[in-house]
Order: C-alpha cells, then sequence, then structure tokens
C-alpha cells in the first residue's frame, strides 16, 4: 500500500514517522518544510492509493483537497482518510465533492502530540466496515485504541464531542490552577489531589506531559484549535441545542493567560 500524509505538524508528523518507522511506502506532504526524512513534494503523491490528511482546519482542507494541491483529483487515491478534526457537518458534505470512486474514511485522533509520538492515538473511526479493516493494519502502528461509531461522518461526530467535554475540563483546570496561586497553594500538590479524586481529568492528570498545558491562547497554537473544535461542535449541533455552555468555553478558552 502507498501511503501519504498531508499535514506533517505537531500531530501528522509523529503519525507518518511511526509508518515509516515500521516499513510502509510512505511520504509526507506539508506546504512548510519540515524536518522529516519522509518529506516530499505535491508530484509525489500522484502514486500514493491511501492519503491521511491532518491538516489545521476546514479552510486548510478545502486548500489541500480542491482548491490548491487539488489532491482529491490525484489519479490513484483509493482511499481518503480525513484525520483533521472539523464540523461533522463539512465532513458528510466531502462525499458530494469527492469523485465517488474513492472511499471515504474520518479518522480524527485524540491523545496529543505525545500520544502521536508514542504511537498511541485513539481514533474515532468513520465509514464502512469493510473500508476501516483494509487500513486498520496502519491505524494499528499509529494508534493503540480504535472506536467505530458507524458510517462516514460519525468519527467526527464522535471527536467533536469529546473534545468539548475536553474543553471544558481544560477550562475548569486552567482556572481552577490560577485560582490557587491567589491561595498561596503548591500547584502539584493540587494536581496530585484532583488526580485522586472527584475533579480527575485527563488534562488534569497528564499536565505535565501535555505540551500545550501551560499555554496561554493564541489562534494557531493548541488552545486556539480546542476553541475551534469546540465552535465545530456548535457547527454539528441540533437544531434546537443549547449551545450556551459551548459558547461560554469558546469565550473561556479565548481568555486563557500562559500559565508559568
Amino acid at each position: 500500500m502507498k501511503v501519504a500524509v498531508c499535514g506533517c505538524g505537531r500531530m501528522g508528523g509523529p503519525m507518518a514517522a511511526a509508518l515509516h518507522r515500521s516499513g510502509v511506502d510512505v511520504v509526507g506532504f506539508d506546504v512548510a518544510e519540515k524536518p522529516w526524512p519522509f518529506m516530499a513534494t505535491l508530484s509525489a503523491l500522484d502514486d500514493r492509493e491511501t492519503i491521511f490528511t491532518v491538516v489545521r482546519d476546514q479552510d486548510e482542507t478545502d486548500a489541500l483537497l480542491f482548491d490548491v494541491q487539488r489532491v482529491a483529483s490525484l489519479p490513484a487515491m483509493r482511499t481518503l482518510v480525513i484525520c483533521s478534526t472539523l464540523s461533522p457537518k463539512y465532513v458528510r458534505q466531502l462525499r458530494e465533492r469527492v469523485p465517488s470512486h474513492i472511499t471515504l474514511i474520518d479518522a480524527p485522533m485524540s491523545g496529543a502530540a505525545i500520544a502521536a509520538e508514542e504511537a498511541r492515538l485513539s481514533f474515532m473511526l468513520g465509514g464502512e466496515v469493510k473500508a476501516i479493516a483494509a487500513i486498520q493494519p496502519l491505524l494499528d502502528i499509529m494508534g493503540s485504541h480504535f472506536h467505530h461509531m458507524g458510517p462516514f461522518g460519525a468519527g467526527m461526530a464522535a471527536k467533536v464531542l469529546n473534545n468539548l467535554v475536553a474543553a471544558s475540563s481544560t477550562a475548569a483546570t486552567r482556572t481552577a490552577l490560577a485560582w490557587a496561586d491567589a491561595h498561596g497553594m503548591d500547584r502539584e500538590k493540587l494536581l496530585a489531589l484532583m488526580h485522586n479524586s472527584s475533579g480527575q481529568t485527563w488534562f488534569g492528570s497528564g499536565f505535565e506531559s501535555i505540551e500545550f498545558a501551560r499555554d496561554g491562547f493564541a489562534d494557531e497554537n493548541t488552545i486556539g484549535i480546542l476553541a475551534k473544535d469546540v465552535a465545530a461542535a456548535i457547527d454539528g449541533a441540533p437544531t434546537d441545542a443549547d449551545t450556551t455552555l459551548a459558547q461560554e468555553l469558546i469565550r473561556t478558552i479565548r481568555n486563557l493567560k500562559p500559565l508559568d
């Protein structure tokens, strides 16, 4: 299987590196220069049969697939795997825009860069059973947990709901840590307490290993991506949904300052 990973940043780069280490015929593509030895130019994608996209957002996905690089028109591609976290509504509409002979799978992942580097990502999958089974050997190399949520688009719906909860715990934990300083409390002791009590969260328990844990908000960093992911959840919410909490989460995340 000839594979390409498009978008070799903090998640896509380590994913492609894991495939490369395992002997998979993989190339990486990114619009920015990256240090990985398997990086290639756009023309090297012409013979790729399976392509994973790990770009930042909907605009970059449109540019990659249709507007600039036009990867959706590559002659040899037969399977397109969408790993970016995007609006489920947008993802489902891709079926009308991507040529019908190309199998579509949505496979957003969770675990932060540390999980990508250690090849233990959690994948939320949407697509036909046979199609997912065909790429499972590749997923096994990059991850350790796999959840088939339903047809194409279901993986993305699950991911934005997961990230809605993750954003909630991130905002709450960061607020608690900032307030703890005002109480003269030892931050590490508070994190240890929360880990063993009702305040336990993925973000708090992994605080020391999560690369963005202390960052303040910026549009291009991971804290900014969290806000983007909550907005994607809102875009895919039921028409009568109460989005008050989600809207407030975006406001809180956008106001996060760097933590010393």
